[in-house]
């Protein structure tokens, strides 16, 4: 996650969470007596009411390192401000050689993001959004890119609270 942001951690008790399947590798290691496969698996968890959480599991079997990317997402959650099915603001991020940005639409747009974005975007509970992936297409860096652009988004009343004027002043200004 994210160090320079104010991170608002959730605990996994109690919440309705759905697993999504990123992406899938099988990764190849070669010795003396010959080849051992194993999988990695990237997995996105989402309560699709602004609660997301990503998690990557390593095993010898493709059923066990989902499972373990399930159990390490449910470690990591985060709540994010998701306005009437779309984000508050635009926002850019950037990780390794991803680059994000992501738009709020109106109504009706659907989810205009690809792969590994759409997958954490739809967890989180986004219905409405353009998003554009720039740079790199590596999914382990994309869901990454995506979750912190998603972290530095703030809703109208925590800009209010900042300031320390009322909400009415945010928006009349």
């Amino acid at each position: 996650m994210s160090a320079n942001t104010n991170i608002r951690r959730v605990k996994s008790s109690d919440l309705e969470l759905k697993d999504r399947l990123v992406s899938i590798q099988r990764v190849t290691k070669v010795t003396k007596g010959g080849r051992t496969f194993s999988f990695s698996a990237i997995v996105v968890v989402g309560n699709e009411n602004g609660i997301v959480g990503y998690g990557l599991g390593k095993a010898s079997e493709v059923t066990t390192a989902i499972s373990k990317g399930v159990e390490d997402a449910k470690k990591n959650l985060v709540k994010v401000p998701v306005f009437k099915g779309t984000i508050p603001h635009e926002q850019i991020a950037k990780y390794g050689g991803a680059n994000v940005f992501i738009k709020p639409a109106s109504h009706g747009t659907g989810v205009k993001a690809g792969g590994a974005m759409r997958a954490v975007l739809e967890s989180v509970g986004v219905t409405d959004v353009l998003a554009k992936s720039k740079g790199s297409s590596n999914p382990h860096n994309l869901v990454k890119a995506t979750v912190m652009a998603l972290l530095e988004l703030r809703d109208a009343q925590n800009i209010a609270d900042h300031r320390g004027v009322s909400l009415n002043k945010v928006f009349n200004g």
